[in-house]
């Protein structure tokens, strides 16, 4: 029977702490008076061994034939490397604190995600029901810890998140294993599926989506404490944008029936240009800050759900783990990274406005990727 609950905790802790991690952060390191530089870099290190680990990680599953004991013990070290940030304050310290964190925590999800498919089967349009647990979390962390913070000092944020990472231990050990049954597709090589034509421009749009948001994940809530909003609705924002991800993802089985991924995909993208201009240029007007989070609802929600459901398609049997680890290494790892050292060195140098254009160019860029090089769509419906 599928496993709902264990894997839909899983995801509720393990983007309860993204909640908790990424919009307040960095608001941390700032505290710290670190520069906008160190700052890029540090936050770009998770990108960095996203696009490292993932593979490693992937690899040895296909080998082991399992995933559990490899997500337990990245749980298990994540929090170890978090650990570190409670002793030191210099950047060599929060540097090798970030780089282990990074290392091990970003193994995890592209193997929970093919374990994911695996459980669901022929059920495969029911991952937007579990994954819609992940937002859930996200939305309580950020609210939560928004509202913490006007009242606690910025440490608490350390605290909250070592807890989150605990949470995230308990539901791994709890994750039942699942094997892939044996498919034809165990002989093809996996260079011949990343040779076609579909799979190369996903991943290469994915590259650049992920870009376009590294001011967005680094910047945001420095951005929007700079113009006079309070961290409790710099929290209720980033709630904004999630909740739209939620809608999303509940009615993904209704859009994938209706709309072709690449479809979804080029209206995401698109979304995605309009929505870091409106957020470098329009920072002073609340109603317009509130339309660029809903727009999340497509730059993230419709996206992930679609570039998932692809790369499921096309990557099937032993290679799922695999592909679901390119897919975090490639978008996520390079792409992140990429958008997380542009963004640093662009804050001080050409200012926020000009970065978030920056920003709407790579989304613009990866729109010309699907539109281009993702001609057809093999077994999913035209329209």
């Amino acid at each position: 029977m599928l496993p709902y609950w264990r894997l839909s905790a899983y995801y509720f802790f393990y983007f309860a702490f993204i909640g908790a991690f990424s919009p307040y952060f960095s608001l941390y390191l700032k505290s710290l008076e670190f520069s906008a530089w160190d700052i890029g870099v540090l936050m770009s290190l998770m990108q960095v061994m996203r696009l490292l680990a993932p593979n490693l990680w992937g690899w040895l599953a296909d080998r082991l034939g399992a995933k559990t004991p490899i997500v337990r013990g990245a749980a298990a070290m994540s929090i170890a490397g978090f650990s570190s940030f409670f002793f030191t304050q210099s950047f060599s310290g929060f540097f090798l604190g970030m780089a282990l964190l990074a290392f091990f925590w970003s193994a995890s999800l592209p193997l929970v995600e093919a374990l994911t498919f695996s459980h669901l089967g022929a059920q495969a349009s029911r991952y937007g029901a579990i994954r819609l647990w992940g937002s859930v979390g996200f939305v309580i962390a950020v609210l939560g810890l928004g509202w913490l913070l006007d009242r606690l000092p910025l440490a608490a944020t350390l605290w909250i998140s070592l807890a989150l990472l605990g949470g995230i231990l308990v539901c791994a050990l709890l994750l039942p294993e699942r094997r892939e049954e044996r498919h034809e597709a165990d002989r093809q090589p996996i260079g011949d599926i990343l040779r076609r034509r579909d799979v190369k421009a996903l991943f290469v749009a994915c590259f650049f989506m992920s870009a376009a948001h590294g001011a967005l994940y680094v910047f945001y809530s420095i951005y929007l404490v700079g113009h006079g909003y309070s961290k409790s609705m710099v929290g209720l924002l980033w709630t904004l944008g999630v909740v739209a991800e939620i809608v999303v993802f509940m009615a993904m089985p209704r859009l994938l029936q209706a709309f072709s991924l690449r479809a979804i995909l080029l209206f995401s993208f698109a979304c995605a240009v309009v929505r870091f201009l409106i957020i470098g240029w329009g920072v002073e007007w609340l109603w317009l800050i509130v339309l660029a989070q809903l727009l999340h609802a497509a730059t993230f929600g419709a996206y992930h759900a679609a570039s998932i459901a692809a790369v499921n398609r096309w990557f099937v049997g032993r290679h799922q783990a695999r592909g679901q680890a390119l897919y975090g290494s490639i978008s996520f790892g390079a792409g992140g990274m990429l958008g997380g050292l542009v963004s640093g060195w662009a804050w001080d140098a050409i200012g926020a406005p000009l970065t978030y254009s920056l920003g709407s160019a790579f989304a613009l860029a990866g729109m010309i990727f699907i539109w281009r090089g993702w001609r057809s769509s093999p077994g999913e419906p035209v329209r």
